[in-house]
């Protein structure tokens, strides 16, 4: 798992993997913008511009308030989003980053199985509708004094199983990349836990999920040997 964390920490300034970077951010940022304006508009409509309360009398800019106030809160919760939504993006450009790792550390394989890019945004989708069911399943554990460990070692699963699947199935039948997951289990849930403490600090989550990608690849083949 180390050489693993080591080999992809030595090849993030491979020009394939910064454009990976540039689009996943590029996407990410477009849709934080189009959920922050929704809210932003959609609180101005539905909030009126003035209320009239007892012995108060008429209270005006309520909407304006309420407006930037639920876009500050958008702000804090994106910090949040941003482990499922960047995961997401950048599991649709996934093949790119395995090819780079393939093409440099394992010359000698043949091509992968052909992954369609309708099938990476479905995939993509799929593990973003998951992130965000468990995690809110779990909102009610994020209370508690073990909130961390709820929280890193959920993620930590689900960002393992999606990203060792997703690098297996390029070279193997879904069934077996399953069993491969199951076999290497431990290895790959604490590899996916590693992933999603840096996933929640901003501007360093955006890179995580890029870093998994490659990180997972090694792991993969390491354990396909």
């Amino acid at each position: 798992m180390f050489s693993a964390f080591f080999a992809a920490l030595a090849q993030m300034s491979d020009p394939r993997f910064r454009a990976v970077l540039i689009k996943g951010i590029g996407l990410t940022f477009l849709l934080l913008a189009a959920l922050y304006a929704l809210v932003f508009f959609g609180v101005s409509w539905m909030v009126p511009d003035t209320f009239t309360l007892p012995w108060i009398g008429e209270v005006t800019f309520v909407d304006t308030l309420l407006s930037w106030g639920s876009v500050l809160l958008m702000m804090v919760l994106s910090i949040f989003l941003m482990v499922p939504v960047a995961s997401a993006f950048t599991g649709i450009f996934l093949d790119e980053v395995a090819d780079a790792v393939e093409a440099r550390h394992y010359p000698n394989l043949g091509p992968p199985h052909t992954m369609r890019l309708t099938d990476n945004i479905r995939e993509s989708l799929g593990f973003l509708a998951i992130l965000i069911a468990a995690n809110a399943a779990a909102l009610v554990l994020y209370v508690t004094p073990a909130a961390p460990f709820v929280f890193y070692g959920l993620n930590g699963y689900l960002l393992g199983r999606e990203y060792f699947r997703m690098v297996a199935v390029r070279r193997i039948a879904r069934s077996e990349a399953s069993r491969g997951f199951r076999r290497n289990l431990p290895m790959i849930w604490i590899a996916g836990a590693a992933m999603a403490v840096p996933l929640t600090i901003p501007l360093l989550n955006l890179v995580v999920p890029i870093f998994g990608a490659a990180t997972f690849t090694h792991i993969y083949h390491k354990t396909a040997r």
